[in-house]
């Protein structure tokens, strides 16, 4: 089952939900106030990289620039 962002329209209140496949919209309510005008918002993830092992880093990028693991 996904796990979606919602924010609730009348409290502000931003969430998570689990959804099944057949969930009924009615379902779907804010936890914080209990408003279902709830509207669906973009998630975000987190990337990582692996760390190489070779050239043995020494906290700073190669490249140039910065990344959040240094």
């Amino acid at each position: 089952m996904p796990i979606y962002s919602y924010k609730c329209k009348d409290c502000g209140g931003a969430f998570d939900l689990l959804v099944g496949v057949t969930a009924d919209s009615n379902e779907k309510k804010c936890p914080k106030c209990g408003s279902q005008k709830i509207e669906k918002t973009l998630s975000t993830f987190s990337f990582r990289m692996g760390q190489s092992t070779s050239g043995g880093s020494t906290g700073s990028c190669s490249s140039g620039g910065c990344c959040p693991t240094c």
